[in-house]
């Protein structure tokens, strides 16, 4: 494709280059959220008694809502443009904190005590992290689905790389970027990638900003030389207000890397955060702290579950299965039982007779609409509860909250030379892998994701996982 056929392509579908759509968007969800936070404070005050508060009155707290946005700008969370996850929530947690302890503050020195009124503005700060994430989460679908929060950018490489950019840009409305245009000299990369042109000629780089101001480049071209990149940055991506360089980091993923400097030579510090005693200890306390509170809560309702698989099918109540956990040991994992106790021998009989099913089962270890599963049993999996008596494995030590999956023996290989790293840590009820598709997602992808969590390590992303699950679980996506 040259310039021309671009022009008129573009020029069909986008007329907007600015990010000031998205800004204002999630400017409006925010405060959106930020009230309904304070209503959820004072909700939870009012209802240990309906004449301690007036639960309405929160609305008269809207003058406050200045501040709550202008620290969200001083956490730089606008436009709110591929902030990761776990960032994003870091910066709304200090950013809720003081904005509340303003609040409270100025509470407290206008009634010079610390009444019913700031008690409800601190449950509200508790809420207002997760209101917050989840009124943005609406609001940029909202914007992505009306075309109203996208951003043109142009990609430079159309290889493997560019496209994977290209289609992360294209699955992902977090990122805020659309692709528009692949710019690359090798002719071998064709004239389009979904539906994306590609002109080979890199130094109209210049002329794109001129003539369509769009306003950012990604560069997806790590095979380059330095020289190479030196003289495309200058004659080329250097005419885009921002740019983005994607390394060539296969083995490296961390939203938490920074730059140093050695004496004008670049380089990328990062950490394996999961090697460090103390950041164990942390993650410890922090898997006890959360399994205690969680099992006092849902205790009842455990007792009620193992009841109803003890009266529907005949067999134990839990089923224990061995699994490979940290550094390759052997433990006991224990979950509902939701499958008939001559399970082993009918999956035997099922694989022989199906090739289609034997082939599903060896791709993922798990079939959709299996036969082995009861009736109770397809409830407890479509809804993750068989998974709850894995709680008893994180008092235990055997499991962590969040973490890599814990496979069985047969799924090793599919590891490889990875599966001593990814299993140097205790394997997760929960992780990446499966708030990001759960059994839909194939045995490659599980082994990125795991990665990215062992390098990306923070409780705060510990906190986002454990929030996105209770999304995914709702959704029931990727369960069966």
């Amino acid at each position: 494709m040259n310039l021309y056929d671009f022009d008129a392509w573009y020029r069909k579908r986008y007329f907007r280059t600015s990010s000031a759509v998205i800004t204002t968007g999630l400017i409006v969800s925010d405060l959106f959220a930020v009230m309904l936070s304070f209503g959820m404070g004072f909700f939870a005050v009012n209802t240990f008694d309906l004449s301690i508060i007036n639960f309405r009155s929160f609305i008269e707290y809207w003058p406050y809502l200045p501040v709550f946005i202008a620290f969200f700008l001083v956490f730089r969370l606008y436009p709110g443009i591929s902030i990761a996850p776990a960032e994003e929530l870091r910066r709304f947690v200090l950013s809720a904190f003081l904005s509340h302890g303003e609040v409270i503050l100025s509470r407290y020195i206008e009634d010079r005590e610390f009444g019913a009124i700031s008690a409800a503005f601190v449950v509200s700060f508790v809420f207002s992290p997760f209101i917050l994430l989840a009124c943005r989460a609406v609001m940029r679908n909202l914007l992505h689905k009306t075309h109203l929060g996208i951003i043109p950018a142009v990609v430079f490489g159309a290889g493997d790389m560019g496209r994977a950019i290209a289609d992360k840009m294209l699955k992902d409305d977090k990122t805020g970027y659309k692709p528009v245009l692949f710019l690359d000299d090798d002719i071998t990369t064709g004239d389009s990638y979904r539906d994306i042109p590609i002109i080979h000629d890199t130094s109209t780089g210049k002329q794109i900003v001129d003539t369509y101001r769009i306003k950012m480049a990604v560069v997806a071209m790590p095979h380059l030389s330095q020289e190479d990149f030196a003289k495309l940055h200058n004659r080329a991506v250097s005419a885009f207000r921002y740019n983005i360089l994607i390394p060539d980091f296969s083995t490296t993923s961390s939203i938490w890397m920074t730059v140093r400097d050695f004496d004008g030579i670049l380089g990328f510090a990062t950490a394996n955060n999961l090697n460090m005693p103390w950041n164990l200890f942390i993650k410890r306390i922090f898997d006890l702290s959360l399994t205690t509170v969680g099992l006092l809560i849902i205790l009842i309702p455990l007792l009620c579950i193992s009841a109803l698989v003890k009266i529907t099918s005949k067999g134990p109540v839990f089923y224990k299965q061995q699994r490979i956990g940290k550094n390759g040991k052997y433990f006991k994992m224990w979950k509902f039982r939701s499958m008939q106790v001559d399970a082993a021998k009918r999956l035997e009989e099922l694989l022989a007779s199906d090739p289609a099913v034997r082939k599903e089962w060896e791709s993922n270890q798990k079939i959709k609409n299996d036969p082995r599963v009861t009736p109770l049993g397809k409830i407890l999996r479509r809804s993750s509860i068989d998974e709850l008596p894995q709680l008893i494995n994180v008092l235990k030590g055997d499991m962590s909250l969040v973490g890599p999956r814990p496979i069985v023996d047969n799924e090793t290989k599919k590891y490889g030379d990875d599966f001593q790293r990814i299993f140097a840590v205790k394997p997760g009820i929960t992780g990446l892998w499966q708030v990001s598709g759960r059994s839909n997602t194939d045995y490659m992808e599980r082994i990125s994701l795991d990665s990215y969590y062992l390098q990306s390590w923070s409780t705060w992303l510990d906190i986002w996982i454990l929030y996105k699950t209770f999304g995914v679980v709702l959704q029931k996506s990727g369960a069966y």
